[in-house]
């Protein structure tokens, strides 16, 4: 039996994991300025990835000793430029409490053939941070993405560790407080949290990260993407906008307009509190409803900007995993032909289930006006087994 249609539908049912919405407002008029068929290397184009990087210094309140490069090949291939330059001098602890930390653990075990450790844990879990061996390096990615699961602060990462710490930033940085001392390398990309277009990455790399990249010859071939240094000394132009190949200028232009309107907010307390609201709205639905619930059970490591669900109705939990993905496909089958939303699917390597973005682009009141819309769509998949 068809059910009825909520009576509002969100005004922007952009709920992807990323590339994440758009800020609002925006429009390809935003991009105006964009110094297209300009060479990055003009005065113009230098201009504009310098101040992409001086901006994102401010907003983040990145301490004026870290350096901030623009890379390629996204938030991926700014955690390979760290894995492959800086790792091997001695042994690393490998945190993954979801598939993208599973991937470095892949890499440092497989590719790189690493002394590695490995600290794991299950969807909705968190690996032993007090496990982590402050002699190790350690690599971990602060939000889990797939699993909905965040690092609840730094504490356990020792301000004596001879070690240096990679985080994988993506889908925490500009939603939740990083503790900028605790964190030698830090990656991200622009499609996350501030919507940006994807393909680019950032790498932020503090005073330890480079002293490792001046005193340490990896024994491994480098391409010339993941080349930082030069005659042992860092390539200090990468990171004043003198990118390793060429970056797409329109891209740099929608950056700089998210950045633009984070300021206009507040900056980053701003970003910070849009998040908690749109979790927090998603929450008090998810506390009244009995067919759904947190993948991620504990509030104190749940993710404010990837959130993740599972369905706990008998019904559905009764039948196979793929049985149960597709009960899901189907709620997603009927929300997108609707136009109430788009791309909430759980990750495909994660447990089934709904991931919904809840970062700062997204309007709280398209979190409200989606809940009814779940139920809607769960009535419906459930009224056609």
């Amino acid at each position: 039996m068809t059910q009825t249609l909520p009576a509002t539908r969100p005004a922007r049912p952009f709920f992807s994991s990323g590339p994440c919405a758009k800020r609002p407002g925006w429009s390809p008029d935003s991009l105006s300025d964009a110094p297209l068929g300009r060479s990055h290397r003009s005065k113009a184009g230098k201009a504009r990835l310098k101040a992409a990087i001086d901006r994102t210094r401010a907003l983040l309140g990145v301490p004026d000793d870290y350096r901030i490069g623009i890379v390629p090949a996204s938030d991926t291939g700014a955690v390979e430029m760290a894995m492959w330059t800086m790792l091997g001098v001695r042994p690393v602890d490998m945190l993954a409490w979801e598939s993208f930390g599973a991937g470095w653990v892949t890499d440092a075990v497989k590719q790189l053939q690493l002394d590695a450790r490995l600290l794991e844990a299950p969807y909705g879990e968190i690996a032993d941070l007090a496990a982590v061996d402050p002699s190790h390096d350690v690599v971990f990615t602060w939000n889990g993405t797939t699993s909905g699961v965040r690092a609840p602060d730094a504490d356990w990462i020792s301000d004596a560790r001879e070690g240096i710490t990679i985080c994988d930033a993506t889908s925490a940085i500009f939603a939740q407080n990083l503790d900028w001392p605790k964190l030698d390398v830090v990656t991200y990309s622009w499609q996350k949290v501030l919507g940006g277009e994807a393909a680019h990455g950032v790498l932020i790399l503090g005073p330890r990260a480079v002293e490792r990249l001046e005193s340490y010859a990896p024994p491994r071939p480098l391409p010339k993407l993941f080349r930082l240094t030069k005659g042992g000394k860092l390539i200090e132009g990468i990171f004043e906008g003198a990118t390793i190949n060429t970056p797409s200028m329109l891209c740099v232009e929608d950056y700089l307009d998210a950045l633009g309107w984070a300021e206009g907010l507040g900056g980053l307390p701003a970003l910070h509190a849009r998040a908690d609201a749109n979790a927090a709205a998603l929450a008090a639905w998810v506390e009244k409803t009995p067919w759904v619930g947190f993948l991620c059970e504990d509030p104190a490591i749940r993710s404010n900007t990837s959130v993740c669900l599972k369905i706990v109705d008998d019904a559905v939990t009764a039948l196979e995993d793929a049985g149960q993905r597709a009960f899901v496909k189907a709620m997603e089958k009927a929300l997108e032909a609707e136009g109430a939303a788009f791309d909430i699917g759980g990750y495909r390597d994660a447990p089934p289930g709904l991931r919904i973005w809840c970062g700062a682009t997204v309007e709280t009141s398209d979190i409200e006006a989606l809940c009814p819309w779940l139920d809607w769509a769960f009535a419906e998949a459930r009224a056609g087994r």
